[in-house]
């Protein structure tokens, strides 16, 4: 009696080698559909079509092939079980000990631009699924693949011929089935329901695969592992295995620097920014930056919009660090950054900051008992909608200014206070339990790094809720401030900014970051 393998796929690689083996060494006679049995022919293996098998054609522009009692009696029927077996027999239903199935690409096809509803329908796999888990269901007797990656381990396991290492693959390899299935299924829900105009998800769906084993995650103690599609917007190029904070700190930075598009750089500590700036060359960026505060760079993540040339890489190797990000790194600067070997070079290729995956809720965090969920907070700066509330109105070059203050403030953790001259940072005070004192932490820091603070402008990530706040920015030199407004004492607040000459913008929008 014959030994059948069933091979159907979307991604081919490596399945000519494979399905040669199976005939040739192994003495499976090869079931197959469309493209792949014809793939095999022209390859010189011999095949038969699952129709031929099953005695039924394909139907329906292929939507129906393979759902039939020959493939899934074949699949499910157990081979311990004298009334199965009988049933095969009596049905002439063949047993199928291998199947090789990868799925219709859905994440793939609803991933591109513009990709209408229809090709997303059509590209839902119903029979690939089905026979997977038929197959990973009765593990004990057939082997399951869906990853090309798998079919080299499946072949040495046939080749030693040990029962007990291939019964154990099987078990391995029927997990790996049903963790794809359920991943392929959650991303089909989550389009449809990002299609369906819904306020809040029903069901959230994290069927994310293992990324990247962590050393560890914040402290040694505790264990880490990163999971899903970082390393599609990142690449490292070169240095030590990246650490659970390093990537918390990536992330950070990447969505600060996408809201530039002029040179611009930032060095950042702890996912917080201590010195950003735009300028007409990254070096000039990197010098305004790093003047903002010398001290707490060091360790910490360096990231730019544009190519890291030797000069700028000159600068930065002054420093320690841990992480520089770029779009690119010239020759030049990987011969110079290449001689620190454990620095890390990651190669920025989300120019949107927020890659976290399809539909509109990107931002997860654990809580008791569950999870939070909330889009990114990514709204374009829109100076248009933002209100002078003051009696006088900012400069144009104080618009500058805040308008950069408020692009940095957003990045900061609550209560954030920056202040900006130009299109670079004087002083950061981030996440004090008060406001006044961030500000007060600002005004100190931009006193250490000897940058006067006079003719600055001040952005505040959530209204002032007390004129003191604003009072203290303008004794320390302060002459306009950016904030959403909205509290109780806006009033006080105004006429505070207005008694100190100060140009005061209200945005309608807080920028919390907790």
């Amino acid at each position: 009696m014959s030994k059948f393998a069933l091979l159907s796929v979307s991604d081919k690689t490596g399945l000519v080698p494979f399905a040669r083996a199976l005939v040739s060494k192994h003495g499976y006679a090869v079931l197959s559909t469309g493209g792949t049995a014809r793939l095999l022919r022209e390859n010189g293996i011999p095949v038969t079509d699952v129709s031929a098998h099953t005695g039924s054609p394909e139907i329906m522009e292929g939507r129906v092939k393979t759902l039939h009692p020959k493939i899934h009696g074949g699949l499910l029927c157990r081979r311990g079980s004298a009334e199965h077996l009988a049933e095969a027999r009596a049905q002439g239903i063949a047993l199928i000990d291998v199947v090789v199935v990868n799925l219709y690409p859905f994440e793939a096809a609803v991933a591109k631009p513009g990709c209408p509803l229809d090709e997303a329908i059509e590209n839902i796999d119903i029979g690939g699924p089905s026979m997977l888990r038929s197959a990973a269901k009765n593990h004990e007797s057939v082997t399951v693949l869906a990853d090309p990656g798998d079919y080299e381990r499946v072949l040495s396991a046939m080749d030693a011929g040990d029962e007990v290492a291939l019964a154990a693959l099987r078990r391995e390899l029927a997990l790996k089935v049903f963790q794809r299935t359920a991943a392929y299924d959650a991303a089909i829900a989550n389009y449809l329901e990002s299609r369906s105009g819904a306020v809040a998800s029903r069901q959230i769906n994290l069927n994310l695969s293992l990324a990247q084993p962590l050393r560890y995650g914040e402290n040694p103690h505790q264990k880490a592992a990163l999971y899903g599609s970082f390393h599609s917007a990142f690449r490292q190029l070169q240095g030590k295995e990246l650490s659970y904070n390093n990537i918390l700190d990536i992330t950070a930075a990447a969505r600060l620097i996408a809201e530039f598009e002029k040179p611009t750089l930032a060095i950042l500590k702890h996912t917080n920014p201590c010195g950003v700036a735009s300028a007409s060359s990254l070096l000039d960026a990197w010098a305004q930056a790093f003047a903002t505060d010398r001290q707490a760079p060091f360790g910490g993540i360096i990231i730019a919009n544009r190519a890291v040339d030797g000069a700028l890489a000159e600068a930065i190797a002054g420093i320690f660090s841990e992480v520089i990000v770029a779009p690119e790194f010239e020759p030049e600067a990987m011969s110079v950054l290449g001689q620190k070997k454990n620095l890390r070079l990651m190669l920025n290729r989300d120019a949107t900051g927020c890659a976290a995956g399809a539909g509109a809720l990107r931002e997860i965090r654990s809580v008791i008992g569950g999870v939070l969920a909330q889009d990114c907070d990514a709204q374009p700066v829109d100076r248009a909608a933002f209100k002078v509330v003051t009696a006088r109105a900012p400069t144009c070059a104080e618009w500058d200014a805040l308008l950069f203050g408020w692009r940095v403030v957003r990045h900061v953790k609550s209560n954030a206070i920056v202040y900006a001259a130009g299109e670079r940072t004087l002083g950061i005070g981030a996440g004090q339990m008060s406001r006044v004192d961030s500000a007060r932490i600002a005004v100190w820091k931009a006193g250490e790094a000897g940058l006067p603070l006079k003719g600055s402008v001040v952005a505040s990530d959530a209204f002032f809720p007390f004129a003191d706040g604003l009072v203290a920015a303008a004794q320390a030199g302060a002459v306009a401030a950016i904030q959403p407004g909205g509290s109780v004492r806006d009033n006080e607040v105004i006429a505070a900014a207005d008694v100190h000459g100060m140009a005061m913008v209200f945005t309608g929008m807080r920028h919390f970051r907790h």
